[in-house]
């Protein structure tokens, strides 16, 4: 098990639980519904609970926020997130309902009364949003389009209104034809394993 708490020095006793409760969680879901690949799920606390908290490491959200996870899967990044931030509003979205019932079997038996996963497409959310999070789920450019018009007007946070965007490799053509104004973020600084090497949060705000 890795040591958050050598990432996350603030995290309290109540937090390092809940993380901890997250392998067995999710190995057993995925035996009822896969939602992890099976080499991931050995790796869960690397590739899938570090890698969401990777935005954590860029964006410290302010309490009150509200926060849209959009493809969430089966709860990734939403669900770290909404740990680390148990004063903030997480809605996790998946167009695929048996990886919403995932999502909500893990929000309920961690007690995350900030989690709602909700089996829908992103485009039909109809809610206002300080933040919107996701992982790799398209290309920026398609994604960005699923986001208009779900931004809140005022700004709270330290960085303005936008979206926090896990992906990973050469993001540059990508980013070029998205034409959004943006910033990437190395998870190599924050995280030594291996598997960050490549990896970014990417940051574009809300334009």
């Amino acid at each position: 098990m890795i040591d958050l708490k050598a990432f996350f020095p603030d995290l309290t006793g109540d937090q390092i639980k809940k993380f901890e409760q997250l392998p067995a969680l999710y190995e057993d879901w995925n035996a009822k519904i896969n939602v992890v690949s099976r080499k991931d799920i050995e790796e869960l606390m690397t590739r899938h609970v570090l890698h969401s908290l990777g935005i954590a490491k860029v964006m410290k959200f302010v309490d009150g926020s509200d926060i849209l996870d959009i493809g969430t899967g089966g709860g990734f990044p939403g669900i770290p997130l909404a740990i680390m931030f148990p004063n903030c509003k997480f809605v996790l979205v998946d167009s695929i309902g048996k990886k919403i019932k995932v999502v909500n079997g893990v929000a309920e038996s961690l007690g995350l009364t900030n989690v709602t996963g909700i089996h829908e497409r992103a485009e039909n959310i109809d809610q206002k949003f300080d933040f919107i999070v996701s992982r790799a789920v398209t290309r920026m450019k398609p994604f960005y389009q699923w986001t208009k018009g779900k931004f809140k007007k005022e700004n709270n946070n330290p960085l303005k209104n936008g979206i926090l965007y896990l992906k990973g490799g050469d993001l540059e053509e990508e980013m070029s034809e998205s034409k959004l104004r943006y910033k990437m973020h190395d998870l190599s600084n924050f995280f030594e394993d291996e598997f960050f090497e490549t990896k970014k949060v990417v940051y574009v705000e809300k334009q």
